[in-house]
C-alpha cells in the first residue's frame, strides 16, 4: 500500500533529490518507512540541528536544496538553530517536519506526544515560507512549490509539515515523475543599470565589495566581476560569504580584509562604491565603522537589505545578471574615466594597503597565528572545500583564507557555533571527496556526537580541533571589556581518545607537525581527527 509518506519521497525523487538528512521520530515513521523503499540516500545525524547543518553543507556544494526530515515538537525545535544558518546565508533547504495527528492541531491541548500549539509559527523566523499539508493529494504540489521557493533568489529554507495520519494513510494519486524546476532569476531594472553604469564610468576612485551573492550566482558572475573591476581599475574585497568571488592573487584584490581600517578607509574614500551580493552588515562594514562619503550602489537579491545601513542606489537583482548588465552598459558607453587614487593606480593602492595590513599584524606579535593558518593552507589541496566554525581560527580565515580553486564555508550568517563538522559531513556527501572542518574545543563539543554519523557512513572528513581550553574568542572579548573572563573556561575530554572510541582515527598534533599531520590525514580513508592544543589570539580590532 502506498502512503502519504511514499508520495513525499516520490515527489522529492521526481524533483531531483538524491540525499536526505535527518533523525527518525514517532510521528515521522511513515516518512522513514517510505524512505527505506526509495533510491534516496539517507544520512543519519545524532542531533537535529546538526542534521540541518549537514543539509546546509550539502546544498552549498551541490546547488540543490538540502533535504531535512525531522520529527514533531522537540525534534523540529532542535533543528531551528541549524536552519537559521541556512536562512541567514541564503542556502536552499526543504525541511519536512512531521506533525501530530490532525485531530490535535490548532492548540487544542489534547495532551498528545510532542504537541505544540503552533509548531509552524516556531519556524517562521528562520524559513521563507511555512506550509501544513492536510490531505495527501496536496503533497506533490506543496513540495514542488517549496522546492521552487527554496531555490528562488534570495534562496533559503522552506518549511513543510505533515500530520502523522496523512503520512500513514493511503495515497490516492499516482507518483509524479520528472518534475523540472528552473526558478526565474531576478533581472535588474534597465533604468537602474543605466544609472549605475553612468556613475561607475565617471568615477575616479571606484571600489567594489563582493559578497556571497556573487559566489552563489555562479562562475559567470565571478567572471563578470573580474572584467568589471579590470575595466574600471577598481580594488575589490570579498566578504567572508563572498570568498572566491574574486581571486586573492589578482593585482586588484584586497583579499578578504573587511575587518581592517586601511581597507575601510579605501571604501570611505571611494567616489563610487559598488557593493554587490552583500547585506553590508556587521562584519562586512567593519562593524558599522565604515561611513562611505561617495555614491553607494548596492545590489542584492533581498530587497530588505538595500539601504538598510547606508543610503544609495539600491538594485534588487541577481548579482551575476546585474554585473553582466552593468558591464555591457559601460562597454557600450563612453570610455570610463581613468581611475586615480590621489596619484596612485588601483594596483599600487592595493599593494600599499596589503603591506600596511602586514606591517600592522607584524607589530602585534601574531606570527604564531599566521603560521598556523599558513600550515593549514599549505597542507590541503588547492581545490579543497573547507568548513569553519565560529572560532578564532575562523575569524582569521574570514580575512586571510585563499580558497584558490576550492571553496570556503563558514557559519558566519547566523553565527551559531557547532557548524563546521556536521556541515562538512554534508559537503563530503555532496562532493564525494575529502573536506576539512575546523573547530575550537568549545564548538567541537556541540557536534561531537556526529563522530558516530561520520563513522557510520564512512565520510571523508578531516576534523581539526584547535583546543585552547575554552571559548577562546569570548575569553578575549570579556577580558578586553571587563578585565576578566567568566564562564569561558571549559573542562573537556581527551579528544583523541574520544574520537578513537567512535572508531575514528585521531592524532594529537602540534604547531610544528601540523602541516605534515594534516597532509597524512588527507590521504587516509574515512573520517579522521587532528587535535591541536594551542591558543590563538585575535588581532587588535581596527573599528574601535
Amino acid at each position: 500500500m502506498r502512503t502519504g509518506g511514499d508520495l513525499v519521497i516520490e515527489t522529492l525523487s521526481a524533483l531531483g533529490a538524491t540525499t536526505v538528512f535527518g533523525i527518525p521520530g514517532q510521528h515521522a515513521l511513515g516518512l522513514f518507512d517510505a524512505l527505506g523503499r526509495s533510491p534516496l540516500q539517507y544520512i543519519s545525524s545524532r542531533v537535529e540541528n546538526n542534521a540541518a547543518f549537514a543539509a546546509d553543507g550539502f546544498a552549498r556544494v551541490t546547488n540543490q536544496p538540502g533535504v531535512l526530515i525531522v520529527s514533531t515538537g522537540p525534534g523540529a525545535l532542535t533543528a531551528l538553530a541549524g536552519i537559521q544558518e541556512a536562512s541567514a546565508s541564503s542556502v536552499p533547504m526543504i525541511v519536512i517536519a512531521s506533525q501530530i495527528p490532525q485531530a490535535g492541531l490548532g492548540g487544542r491541548r489534547k495532551g498528545m506526544l510532542h504537541e505544540l500549539d503552533d509548531q509552524k509559527a516556531a519556524a517562521r523566523n528562520v524559513t521563507k515560507t511555512q506550509h501544513t499539508i492536510h490531505h495527501a493529494s496536496a503533497i506533490p504540489a506543496v513540495i514542488e512549490d517549496a522546492w521552487r521557493t527554496a531555490l528562488s533568489a534570495p534562496s533559503g529554507p522552506v518549511w513543510v509539515e505533515i500530520p502523522q495520519d496523512v503520512l500513514l494513510h493511503p495515497a490516492p494519486i499516482p507518483p509524479p515523475y520528472d518534475l523540472s524546476i528552473t526558478p526565474a532569476r531576478l533581472t535588474p531594472h534597465h533604468s537602474s543599470v543605466t544609472r549605475a553604469a553612468q556613475l561607475l564610468s565617471a568615477a575616479q576612485r571606484p571600489a567594489i565589495i563582493a559578497g556571497g551573492g556573487v559566489r552563489r550566482s555562479g562562475i559567470a558572475a565571478q567572471q563578470a566581476l573580474a572584467m568589471l573591476a579590470e575595466l574600471l581599475d577598481a580594488p575589490v574585497v570579498c566578504t567572508p560569504g563572498g570568498n572566491t568571488a574574486f581571486p586573492h592573487d589578482h593585482p586588484l584584490s584586497l583579499g578578504g580584509w573587511v575587518e581592517d581600517r586601511y581597507v575601510t578607509e579605501i571604501f570611505e574614500d571611494a567616489d563610487v562604491l559598488l557593493a554587490v551580493g552583500t547585506a553590508l552588515g556587521e562584519v562586512s562594514s567593519n562593524y558599522y565603522s565604515m561611513q562611505p562619503r561617495g555614491q553607494l550602489i548596492h545590489i542584492d537579491a533581498e530587497p530588505r537589505v538595500l539601504e538598510a545601513n547606508y543610503p544609495g542606489l539600491g538594485i534588487r537583482a541577481d548579482a551575476g545578471l546585474a554585473l553582466e548588465a552593468i558591464l555591457s552598459a559601460i562597454r557600450h558607453g563612453p570610455k570610463p574615466t581613468a581611475s586615480t587614487w590621489h596619484g596612485l593606480t588601483a594596483a599600487e593602492l592595493v599593494n600599499t594597503t596589503r603591506q600596511q595590513i602586514s606591517d600592522r599584524l607584524a607589530s602585534q606579535d601574531l606570527e604564531h597565528e599566521q603560521s598556523i593558518m599558513r600550515s593549514i593552507r599549505n597542507a590541503v589541496p588547492d581545490d579543497a572545500h573547507t568548513y569553519w566554525d565560529m572560532t578564532i581560527a575562523s575569524y582569521w580565515a574570514w580575512n586571510t583564507w585563499d580558497s584558490k580553486h576550492g571553496a570556503f564555508h563558514s557559519g558566519q550568517g547566523a553565527g551559531g557555533i557547532g557548524y563546521a563538522f556536521p556541515s562538512a559531513l554534508g559537503g563530503a556527501v555532496g562532493l564525494q571527496q575529502r573536506v576539512l572542518a575546523v573547530s575550537g574545543d568549545g564548538s567541537a563539543m556541540y557536534s561531537i556526537a556526529e563522530l558516530a554519523a561520520a563513522k557510520q557512513h564512512n565520510l571523508p572528513v578531516t576534523w581539526l580541533i584547535i583546543d585552547d581550553g575554552g571559548y577562546g574568542i569570548l575569553r578575549e572579548y570579556m577580558r578586553d571589556a571587563f578585565g576578566q573572563a567568566v564562564g569561558t573556561e571549559l573542562a573537556r575530554p581527551d579528544f583523541v581518545a574520544l574520537a578513537q572510541s567512535f572508531g575514528v582515527s585521531a592524532t594529537l598534533t602540534d604547531p610544528v607537525s601540523l602541516a605534515d599531520d594534516l597532509q597524512a590525514a588527507w590521504l587516509a580513508t574515512g573520517p579522521n581527527v587532528l587535535v591541536l592544543p594551542t591558543t590563538l589570539k585575535m588581532w587588535a580590532p581596527t573599528h574601535k
